[in-house]
Parts: C-alpha cells; sequence; structure tokens
C-alpha cells in the first residue's frame, strides 16, 4: 500500500509527458511578427573603440531598427532611435549599437562592477539563441560606462536560478566567459562595440539561423523597448519570442583553455598558532565540438568567492544559501530539476553546494570533469566530483548524469540521476545515496506553461515512501498572472546530494494577480490585487503548515513600488523545537493572523530606500519585524547598501529580539579593478564579520584576488583577539590553440 502514491503520481507524470511530443509538434510558431536581421562577413578587423558612427564599415551592414516599447507604453514606438548591426570574421561575432538620446546629458549610469544590475540605468542587451531551440540563451549586455554583462539563458529563464528565475533578469549571471565591450559618448547619445569569439560560444557547427533580440532601457524615463516585440509580462529571457538572425558562418573551432592558480593564505585564530600555506591547482576547458564542452579541475579552490549573507532563522526548516562557487555554476540550468515551490516547501534534486561544503565549512575538492552541452539534438551534462578526507569526515565522489531535449513551443522532457558514494577508509560499507527523476514541461498556446517532475531515492536503511513528485501549471499575460502546483514528498524521500526542507508531505498551493493600467500618463504605471495560498498535510491528514493572504500593490512609472497584504499563519507541531537556545515551542496547533508591507522607492536615484515590515501573530505569541534599508550611489564608482534586519519576538514562553546589520560597499576603480567590502552583525551569536575584497582583473573574473576575513565577538565580554585571515590569489587563463 505505501507504493501507491509513487505509482498513482507516476502514472499522473506518464500521461502528461507521453503529450510532451504531440503537443509540442502540433503547437504552431505564433511569432507571426518575428523580425529578421542578416549578418555581414567583414574582410578587416573593426576597430573595437565604441565610435560606431566613426568607423566606415559599419555603415555597410544592416541594421536593426525598429524597437518597440514593452515600458511604460505597451505596443508603441520607442521614443529614442536604435540601430543594432551584426557582423562577423572567422574568429569573432561583432555587435554595434547606436543609441541616439535626445537629451544626452541626462543619461544615467550607477555601476562599474561585471554583472551590475542594468535595470536601473541606460543600458543594453541581447540575446543570443546559438542552438535556434527557441529557449535556451546566452546574454550579454552593457552600459554607458562599458560593463561587461553575461550570462545563460536556460528553460526561458525559469532554469536558471531557482523554480522561478533568479532575479529580474532571467539569466545565470555567474557565468562569466572572454569578450571585449567599449562604449562612446556623444552628443547623438551613447555607442558600444563587442566581440565575442565564437570559441567561448556554444552551437551547432553548419547552423546559419540563431535566435536574437535586442533590449534597450533608457532609465530618465522608464523606458524599456526590444527588437523582438515582447508583452510587458515577458522580459528578454523569452528567447521563444526572439527574431532571427542570418547570414552566419561559424567556423570550426579547436578550443583549448587551461586556467592555472596560485594562492597563499595566512591565519591567526587567536587561539592557536599562526598558519600559512601555499597551494595551485589547474583549470582545463575543451571544446570536444562546438556544442559541447568538457571541464576538468583539479585541487579546486574558491578562495576568491564572497562570503554568505547571514541569516537568521525564526522557524524549524533549513536555510537555504545560494550557491556562489564558479566552477558549479556554469551551465547549473541544464542540472536542475524540482523547484523550492516555498520556503517551507519543495525540493531541489541536485544542489551542488553539497559538493566540498559541510556545515557551512569547506571540504577539500581533489578535482573532477564536467561534460555539458548538445550532442545529437539532446542538451547532456555530466558531472563527476571527488572530496578529500576532512578530520573524521571521510571522502565522497559525486556522479550527475542529466539528458534532455526540447521541444516545439516551450516544451521539452528530460532525465537526471544522481550518486554520491562514500570513499577512503573512514567510509562504512555500503554509504551510498542516489536519486532518479524524470521532468517535462508542455506549453499551451503563447501563454501556459504545465510542468512536472518525479523521482525515487536510494538510500541503505530507508525504504517505503522514497518517492517524490511535483505537478504545476501557470500562466502569464499582461492582465493576469498565476500559478498552481501539487506536490508529495514520502517520509523516506532522501536526495542528499539536493536540497529538501522537510520530508513526508502533500503540498497544495497556488498565487493570481489582477494587473490594472491606467490609460494616460499618470504617476501610477500599475496596480492589482493579488492572492496567495500555501499549505502542507502529512500523509496520515495531520495539517502541517499553511499561508494564506490577499493584498494588493501599486508600481509608479518612476520605479517605486508598495505592496500591501494581510493573512494568516497556521503551524501544526508534532514535536516541539528550539527557536532559540532557551526558547522552547511547544507541540501543539497555532493559528495566527497578520499584516505586511513592502515599499521601495525610484531605484534610478542615487539614494534609494526599501522597507519591509510585518506584524502579527507568531506561534501563538506576537511578532514584529522590520527591515529597512538604504542604497547610495556615487556615479558609477561607488555602491552601497546598508540594511538591518530587526524581529521582536514576544511568546507565552518567552521573548527576545533578533538583529542582523549588513553594510556591502563596492568601489570601483575602473571596470576591472574593484574594492568590495561586506561587514555584517548577528546578534544571535554576538559576531561581527568582515570579508574584504580585491579584485584585479584580466579577462572573465580572473586575476589578482586579495581576500581579508575576520569573525570578532561582539560585546563586553569578547575575547582579545579575533579569527582573521588573508588570501592572496592568481588565476589566468591560457588559449592553446589562439
Amino acid at each position: 500500500m505505501q507504493r501507491l502514491p509513487l505509482r498513482r503520481g507516476a502514472v499522473a507524470l506518464a500521461a502528461f509527458l507521453a503529450t510532451l511530443g504531440i503537443a509540442g509538434a502540433a503547437q504552431q510558431d505564433t511569432s507571426r511578427d518575428r523580425p529578421q536581421l542578416r549578418a555581414h562577413r567583414l574582410q578587416q578587423q573593426p576597430v573595437i573603440d565604441g565610435d560606431v558612427l566613426g568607423e566606415a564599415l559599419w555603415q555597410q551592414v544592416d541594421a536593426a531598427t525598429g524597437f518597440r516599447q514593452t515600458e511604460p507604453f505597451e505596443g508603441q514606438p520607442a521614443s529614442e532611435r536604435t540601430e543594432v548591426r551584426v557582423a562577423f570574421d572567422d574568429r569573432n561575432l561583432y555587435i554595434a549599437a547606436v543609441l541616439f538620446d535626445s537629451e544626452a546629458s541626462t543619461l544615467v549610469i550607477s555601476d562599474s562592477r561585471r554583472d551590475a544590475s542594468l535595470g536601473d540605468e541606460d543600458s543594453f542587451r541581447f540575446i543570443l539563441d546559438t542552438y535556434h531551440d527557441r529557449q535556451n540563451a546566452f546574454m550579454f549586455g552593457t552600459n554607458v560606462g562599458g560593463i561587461q554583462y553575461d550570462g545563460q539563458v536556460s528553460n526561458e529563464g525559469s532554469g536558471s536560478g531557482g523554480s522561478f528565475s533568479r532575479g529580474s533578469s532571467g539569466a545565470n549571471l555567474d557565468w562569466d566567459t572572454t569578450w571585449t565591450v567599449r562604449t562612446r559618448v556623444g552628443d547623438f547619445g551613447w555607442s558600444a562595440e563587442m566581440a565575442i569569439p565564437f570559441r567561448n560560444l556554444r552551437f551547432d557547427s553548419g547552423s546559419g539561423a540563431w535566435g536574437v533580440n535586442f533590449e534597450r532601457n533608457i532609465r530618465r524615463k522608464s523606458e524599456t523597448a526590444y527588437w523582438a516585440h515582447l508583452g510587458r509580462q515577458h522580459r528578454l529571457h523569452r528567447v521563444s519570442r526572439a527574431g532571427t538572425l542570418v547570414g552566419l558562418e561559424t567556423p570550426r573551432q579547436r578550443n583549448l583553455q587551461l586556467n592555472p592558480y596560485v594562492v597563499s593564505s595566512a591565519r591567526d585564530d587567536g587561539v592557536s598558532d599562526q598558519t600559512s600555506e601555499w597551494d595551485g591547482g589547474l583549470d582545463l576547458k575543451f571544446g570536444v565540438t562546438p556544442s559541447l564542452t568538457l571541464d576538468v579541475t583539479l585541487n579546486t579552490d574558491f578562495a576568491q568567492v564572497e562570503a554568505d549573507d547571514q541569516q537568521v532563522n525564526l522557524d524549524r526548516f533549513s536555510l537555504f544559501f545560494p550557491e556562489k562557487r564558479p566552477f558549479f555554476l556554469e551551465n547549473a540550468g541544464l542540472f536542475r530539476v524540482g523547484g523550492r515551490s516555498s520556503s517551507r516547501g519543495g525540493v531541489e534534486l541536485f544542489f551542488s553546494r553539497r559538493i566540498g561544503l559541510a556545515a557551512g565549512q569547506p571540504v577539500p575538492i581533489l578535482g573532477g570533469v564536467r561534460l555539458s552541452g548538445r550532442a545529437g539534438g539532446l542538451n547532456v551534462g555530466f558531472l563527476n566530483m571527488q572530496t578529500d578526507e576532512s578530520g573524521d569526515q571521510h571522502g565522497n565522489n559525486f556522479t550527475v548524469a542529466r539528458v534532455s531535449r526540447e521541444y516545439r513551443n516551450r516544451s521539452r522532457a528530460g532525465v537526471l540521476v544522481v550518486n554520491r558514494q562514500g570513499t577512503g577508509s573512514l567510509a562504512p560499507d555500503g554509504d551510498l545515496n542516489r536519486t532518479y527523476a524524470v521532468d517535462g514541461q508542455v506549453g499551451v498556446g503563447e501563454h501556459t506553461e504545465l510542468t512536472a517532475w518525479a523521482a525515487r531515492t536510494e538510500t541503505p536503511g530507508l525504504a517505503g515512501r522514497d518517492h517524490g513528485f511535483g505537478l504545476g501549471s501557470s500562466f502569464s499575460s499582461p492582465f493576469w498572472r498565476w500559478r498552481a502546483g501539487y506536490t508529495e514528498v514520502g517520509e523516506d524521500f532522501n536526495p542528499e546530494v539536493g536540497f529538501l526542507s522537510r520530508s513526508g508531505y502533500r503540498q497544495v498551493n497556488g498565487y493570481a494577480r489582477r494587473r490594472f493600467r491606467p490609460s494616460g500618463e499618470g504617476r501610477v504605471k500599475e496596480f492589482g490585487p493579488r492572492v496567495y495560498y500555501d499549505s502542507f498535510w502529512d500523509f496520515d491528514g495531520f495539517h502541517q503548515t499553511q499561508r494564506y493572504s490577499v493584498g494588493g500593490e501599486v508600481e509608479f512609472r518612476n520605479g517605486a513600488q508598495i505592496s500591501f497584504s494581510g493573512g494568516g499563519r497556521y503551524e501544526g507541531l508534532v514535536e516541539p523545537f528550539l527557536i532559540r537556545e532557551d526558547v522552547e515551542i511547544t507541540a501543539g496547533k497555532y493559528d495566527d493572523t497578520g499584516i505586511f508591507i513592502f515599499m521601495n522607492t525610484n531605484r534610478g536615484r542615487a539614494v534609494s530606500l526599501f522597507a519591509r515590515v510585518q506584524a502579527g501573530g507568531f506561534f501563538g505569541g506576537d511578532q514584529l519585524a522590520i527591515d529597512p534599508s538604504v542604497s547610495i550611489r556615487l556615479g558609477d564608482y561607488l555602491t552601497s547598501e546598508v540594511s538591518w534586519s530587526y524581529n521582536d519576538i514576544d511568546l507565552p514562553v518567552g521573548a527576545f529580539k533578533v538583529n542582523l546589520g549588513r553594510l556591502r560597499v563596492t568601489y570601483a576603480f575602473s571596470t576591472r579593478l574593484l574594492l568590495q567590502a561586506l561587514v555584517q552583525y548577528n546578534d544571535a551569536t554576538d559576531d561581527v564579520s568582515t570579508n574584504l575584497r580585491f579584485s584585479w582583473l584580466n579577462e572573465a573574473n580572473r586575476g589578482l584576488f586579495l581576500v581579508y576575513n575576520e569573525i570578532s565577538e561582539f560585546g563586553l565580554l569578547a575575547r582579545q583577539e579575533p579569527d582573521r585571515s588573508v588570501i592572496v590569489k592568481y588565476n589566468r587563463a591560457f588559449d592553446v590553440f589562439r
């Protein structure tokens, strides 16, 4: 009888996936207004200096024009003219953009960091659907200051950074590659020239047509315009609506890149003797084919990675910290199956932070390989990593294999296998864990997607309800947005190389929002109501958790926003848990209500404010949570943010306050010379942590890094000596066949 839920889920999923080929093949391309641009072969290499108007060869190349607004007036012609030209030779793809502006003196530039958000300044971005599958793409962009902005779009943004796309970009911005960009400002507005080596892109050999779309942002008007028109519910990562780039003659590539590194570190923890050490390693990237890449890493090191943002856990579930390590972030969307449907539930079947990290502390990674890309019309991904023994922890070998395929109209299907095997003399016999999964999506018309996944795990000592599956649907139009889903996870479901906040539950959730846009040019751009529901039960029908809310939001034309909601929170506890070291929440049923308010001012200003306020019942008591923050920018060289999280908890079993402060500062001497600081205070541990990073970059976020870390106890009884460490790292890329 315990297998019945899995059988029901498997049958439902099988029926769902069986429609993939039929539905995908039956769907017709609804993009009848899809524009087309011809790329031009150049006989001489252009000078990449940003001066597009002053270089005669660009005047012989066809230009993409006729941009139309998505914001603020959907469908209207862009208020300023934009011209984009595409050319190529045997080595590079060239993009030249002229962004005319009748008020060039008002151009807004706010950041010089690589991959900084381009939404709050004048900017230019584009996508390249190099496989022409209308779901995946590379994304590039820049601002007036000439920063490098690059990322990968997977499954139109849904596979780029979580269950629903990470941030507004919908792209994995942690993917970096080597390319060149220069900009120039004049009375005409501004222009940009880019050179992207073919060897750093992945494409099907011989394909002469790619998907492409261009985006222009005019900040003082809060205007966003696209070459291939999009509805206001979509963003640039809507690859299926992209135009077509024709005339390309992609060259045959030989690509072998070596990335050695050397690192020196010293530590003084204030207790034991000072320590210092030298180390080194190597990353290798080899283009097996133009569409398939082999990555090898030896003695992997992530010393230059920014520290995690600290969090305060006021619940009984595990906190989620995103992956930041570069090796695991490239092609991360290819391996993503499942999804964190809420902060209290959901599952990611592969979560790379399980490799090389244990209890937040690094575990030595001896090395690994990754094969990713496309072969025979299939998206393929293979990852194998080996960690070393560390203290009393044994080593582990991790293997992940993924195959998927795209169909028409945003449809796809795939399989995933994940394996962890204990290695070394410290590993007990039979120490393993495996996950097997299938997943798929069907696009219905222009606005609807249906998704599903199903999985089983294999763990010695855990058998019975070792299944998990989820079904979901979403709809997005200019006026309505909604999603609904059902997830079931058995008590014995144990994806050890994934992320699972709880087990043994059935979850139902849903969200709906209606959008209204006033006519005319008033201050309010959009407003509307929304509702939300999320609920969990165990397999005996016991109600574990419930959230519901009704509210609304108002968005102004300058980007300011305010949202508000009121609703309920229910928790059913079968056993107590410690919310603080000296405060225990007892078993029982807790049914509370409360309100939530969020606001932000115009983010394009030099000073912008954010605030979240939550007030209401909390486990039979009261909670007041206030999270204000202020962002300050000075030109394009200094960006800073000060934030504070304050919680005042009053429970029948005790009262306490929680404070978490954060200061983040970046000073950009240039787009490649940066000083970054992250200082955090957490009164739960009475610690002040400092992470300082100086980086002198040469290409693709490689170069010289100087990192200083310090953890100091705070308070009257603090020890005299903090825990300090200094790390110096240098890495560089060498193209063997260049």
